[in-house]
């Protein structure tokens, strides 16, 4: 195979789409989601609050003006193939520049800070973005794109669980987690969950799963049925749409799993709220 040159312009115009359209357009598994839990509410106030939550998002399509004022920190997964070249810039730089221009010319919030502790100044840009990635075989390049709102963020949670727990304990600490987060991540919400590898690797898989479409399953039987079990318990805990009551808190769980070591199993449960902002494309 040939190796491929990719203008950095390309990738820079790609990923600006990307941020801009996952801003403006909702995923269709999530509204897909929000119109079956609507009609499955048995809470009055629940049923109202996801009309609203489907009305949102169909004003903001129509307006293309963001379905939150919560735009969230931009994360990417990126494959990146082994026979590219990146022409006229780094693909570092492009896709800092593509977040930056989606953020400015898009008027979505800018919500960085560079220093975490002291200063707290805002980068005015939104960026940087954090990318994840992967070599892979091949002359393309796939990006999967979010962005992380932190009303959600900031419910998620990490145990380094020992093989001793086992499935028991597993989802225990999800559970646990999921309810002391209670109406603070804007219910329904999204669980991402990530088992095994180290521990960054655990939160690296969850934040991934939040951004699988929720009308998937886990390829393993196992997982699939886990993340039923879970999503049906999550549903039972009765905070509801908005944490005002009822029976849709989740709109669906999502587990990714990685070989780990013989002493650990590490968990990561990311929380991602109704909107579970994702979008997909190949260069």
């Amino acid at each position: 195979m040939e190796i491929r040159k990719i203008d950095a312009a390309l990738i820079t115009e790609t990923v600006k789409k990307l941020y801009t359209d996952m801003n403006y357009f909702i995923g269709d598994d999530i509204l897909t989601a929000l119109k079956k839990a609507e009609n499955s509410e048995s809470s009055e106030i629940g049923k109202n609050v996801l009309s609203q939550l489907i009305e949102n998002n169909k004003i903001a399509a129509k307006e293309e003006v963001p379905v939150c004022q919560d735009t969230g920190m931009a994360v990417l997964f990126v494959e990146y193939g082994d026979k590219i070249v990146i022409e006229n810039g780094s693909f570092e730089e492009a896709v800092q520049e593509g977040v930056r221009r989606a953020y400015i010319d898009g008027y979505l919030r800018k919500s960085v800070v560079d220093d975490p502790v002291f200063e707290r100044i805002n980068t005015k840009d939104n960026t940087p973005a954090i990318i994840y990635t992967t070599i892979v075989p091949g002359d393309k390049i796939n990006i999967l794109a979010g962005c992380k709102g932190f009303g959600s963020e900031n419910m998620s949670a990490i145990k380094m669980l020992t093989p001793s727990a086992g499935i028991e304990g597993v989802k225990k600490f999800i559970l646990d987690t999921v309810k002391y987060a209670g109406p603070n991540p804007c219910p329904p919400i999204v669980v991402g969950i990530g088992i095994g590898g180290t521990f960054e690797k655990a939160a690296m898989l969850a934040k991934k799963a939040t951004l699988r479409p929720i009308d998937t399953s886990n390829p393993d039987s196992r997982y699939a049925e886990l993340e039923n079990e879970l999503l049906s318990e999550i549903n039972k805990m009765g905070f509801g749409p908005a944490g005002l009551g009822g029976d849709n808190t989740a709109l669906g769980v999502n587990i990714e799993y990685f070989p780990t070591h013989i002493a650990g199993m590490p968990v990561a449960v990311n929380i991602c709220c109704h909107a579970a902002r994702h979008k997909e494309a190949e260069i």
